[in-house]
C-alpha cells in the first residue's frame, strides 16, 4: 500500500498536519485541566463549602456525588450524540456547559442549587471526556499517536497535582465561590480557542440512540449509589437502602435484554466475551474505587482529626498526585522492559502497600512523613497501574476497536469513581453518632470530644481497609488477565 502524502514524513502535508494535531492536543487538554482542577479543588475545600451553607450529610455528600454521577451516565450518549450533531460541535457544547454550570454554582444561595450546577458540570465533562480522544485520534498520523495521548493525559496528572493546593489556597483567600468561578476564565479561553482552532468535520451516518439504555444505566447507577451510600453510614437494615438494591437489581436485567435487542446499545455486552478484556476491565474498576477517594479521604483526615485548615490540608496531600504524575511516564519507559501487564500487577501491588501503610497510621498523632509515604506509594502504584493497564488493553485490540472499548472502559472506571466516593464516605462516618457526622463533612471534629475523634479514626480505619481490599482485587484480576501464550 503506497502512504498518501499527508502520511509520509518530512513532506509539508505531514507537517502541517502534525502542527494541528498539535494544536488539536492543547484544546482537549484544556478540558482535561478543567475536569482534574474541578475534582481535586472541590475535594479538599469541601468542608469550607458544607460550613458556609450548613449542610447535612446527604447533602455535603451529594455535592461531590452529582457531578460523578451525571458525568458516567451520559458518557456513551455524548459519544453518540456527537455522531449526530459532529465531534467538534458537541466537545465545545461541553466546555460551555462546564464554563456555565461553573459560574451559576458560584452564585447559589444554596447548597440544593450547588448541586444541580454540579450536575450541569458533570454533563459538561461527559462530552469533553467522551470526544476528547477521538478527537486527538483523527487529528495524528498513524505511528504519532501515542505521543499526543500521553501529553494528553499528562495535563490531568498536573491539574490534580496542582488542584489540592489551588483548592486550599482559594477556600482560605477568596471564598468558596471562587473554588468555582476559577473554571470560568478558563473555559472561557477553551471555547474560544477550540472555536479557532477544531475543523468541522463531515458527519457519520446518522444512528439511533439507546435512549431506553442510557436511561437504565443511569438510574441502575443511582440507585446503587443511594444505596451503598447509606448502607456504609447506616447498615442494610435501612429502607433506602433495600429499596436502592432492589431497584438497581429489578433494572439490571432489563438493561441485558434492552441492550440485546438495541441496534447501537449503549453498552455492548459482547466486551465482557473476551476473557482477557473483561478481567482487565475488572482491574480497572477496582482500581478506580480503591484510588478515586483516596485524597477526600486523606484531606478530610487532616482538617477533621489533625485541625488543619483547607490549605495546610491541601498541600499535606501532595505526594499522592505527585507519585502518580512521576510513575505515571517512567511505566511508560519501562514498557521496552516490562510488558504492561506485568506493570499493571506491579502498580497494583505498590499501592496496596502504600494503603496498608495509611491503613496502619489513622491516629491522630502519626507523624506526617508516615501519612506521605503511604500516599506517595498509593499514588505512584495508581499511576503506574493505569499506564500498564491502558497500554496493555489498547494493544490487544484492532485499531477499529479501540475507540469502542476505550469509551467503555471509561465508563467502568468512571462507575468505580461514583462507588468510590458514596461508599468511602458512608464507611468514613458510619462510627460517628449521626448528630456528629456534619462536622466530619465540614472538617472540625477535632474540636470536640476525644470520644467523637476516636470514633472517626476507626471510620478512617476501616475505609482505608475497604480501598486495600479493593485494591487486592485489583491485583488478582490484573494478575488473571493474561494472555495463554500461543500453541
Amino acid at each position: 500500500m503506497v502512504a498518501v502524502p499527508h502520511e509520509v514524513p518530512g513532506t509539508p502535508e505531514y507537517a502541517a498536519r502534525m502542527r494541528y494535531a498539535w494544536r488539536v492536543v492543547s484544546v482537549t487538554g484544556f478540558g482535561l485541566v478543567l475536569i482534574g482542577l474541578s475534582v481535586s479543588t472541590l475535594n479538599v475545600a469541601l468542608p469550607v463549602l458544607v460550613r458556609h451553607f450548613d449542610a447535612g450529610p446527604l447533602a455535603s455528600t451529594w455535592v461531590l456525588l452529582s457531578y460523578l454521577l451525571v458525568s458516567t451516565s451520559t458518557l456513551v450518549f455524548a459519544g453518540r450524540l456527537a455522531d449526530v450533531l459532529g465531534r467538534r460541535e458537541v466537545f465545545l457544547l461541553g466546555f460551555s456547559l462546564f464554563t456555565v454550570g461553573s459560574l451559576l454554582a458560584g452564585f447559589a444561595p444554596h447548597v440544593g442549587l450547588v448541586i444541580a450546577m454540579r450536575a450541569v458540570q458533570g454533563l459538561g465533562a461527559g462530552m469533553l471526556l467522551a470526544n476528547g480522544s477521538a478527537l486527538i485520534a483523527d487529528a495524528f498520523p498513524p505511528g504519532r499517536l501515542g505521543r499526543g495521548m500521553g501529553v494528553y493525559l499528562a495535563t490531568l496528572s498536573v491539574a490534580q497535582l496542582a488542584g489540592p493546593t489551588v483548592g486550599g489556597v482559594i477556600a482560605d483567600v477568596a471564598g468558596w465561590q471562587w473554588i468555582f468561578w476559577v473554571n470560568v476564565p478558563t473555559g472561557v479561553v477553551a471555547i474560544v480557542w477550540g472555536t479557532m482552532t477544531l475543523r468541522r468535520a463531515p458527519r457519520g451516518p446518522r444512528v439511533p440512540l439507546d435512549a431506553a439504555g442510557n436511561l437504565l444505566i443511569f438510574l441502575i447507577i443511582a440507585a446503587a449509589l443511594v444505596a451503598f451510600s447509606e448502607a456504609g453510614s447506616g447498615g442494610f437494615a435501612q429502607p433506602v437502602v433495600s429499596t436502592g438494591l432492589a431497584v438497581a437489581l429489578v433494572l439490571l436485567p432489563m438493561l441485558i435484554v434492552v441492550e440485546r435487542r438495541a441496534v447501537n446499545p449503549a453498552l455492548n455486552l459482547r466486551l465482557f466475551g473476551e476473557r482477557v478484556i473483561a478481567t482487565a476491565n475488572l482491574a480497572s474498576f477496582c482500581n478506580a474505587l480503591a484510588r478515586a477517594a483516596l485524597i477526600l479521604l486523606t484531606a478530610l483526615y487532616f482538617q477533621a482529626a489533625q485541625g488543619m485548615d483547607t490549605l495546610a490540608a491541601g498541600l499535606a496531600v501532595l505526594p499522592a498526585p505527585i507519585g502518580m504524575a512521576l510513575a505515571s511516564p517512567v511505566a511508560g519507559f519501562l514498557e521496552r522492559h516490562v510488558s504492561p501487564q506485568a506493570t499493571s500487577v506491579a502498580g497494583a501491588v505498590i499501592s496496596c502497600a502504600g494503603l496498608l501503610v495509611l491503613m496502619m497510621s489513622t491516629a491522630p498523632d502519626t507523624p506526617y512523613w508516615v501519612i506521605a509515604a503511604g500516599l506517595l506509594l498509593a499514588g505512584g502504584g495508581n499511576g503506574t497501574f493505569l499506564t500498564g493497564n491502558s497500554t496493555y488493553v489498547m494493544n490487544l485490540l484492532p485499531s477499529e476497536a479501540r475507540g469502542v472499548v476505550n469509551g467503555f472502559r471509561l465508563m467502568v472506571m468512571n462507575v468505580g469513581v461514583v462507588l468510590s466516593v458514596g461508599v468511602s464516605l458512608g464507611v468514613l462516618t458510619g462510627p460517628v453518632s449521626p448528630e456528629l457526622r456534619g462536622q466530619v463533612y465540614q472538617g472540625t471534629l477535632s474540636r470536640l470530644s476525644p470520644v467523637a475523634v476516636d470514633q472517626l479514626m476507626t471510620g478512617f480505619q476501616r475505609s482505608y481497609a475497604f480501598l486495600f481490599v479493593v485494591t487486592l482485587l485489583s491485583i488478582a484480576f490484573a494478575a488473571v488477565a493474561r494472555r495463554r501464550a500461543a500453541p
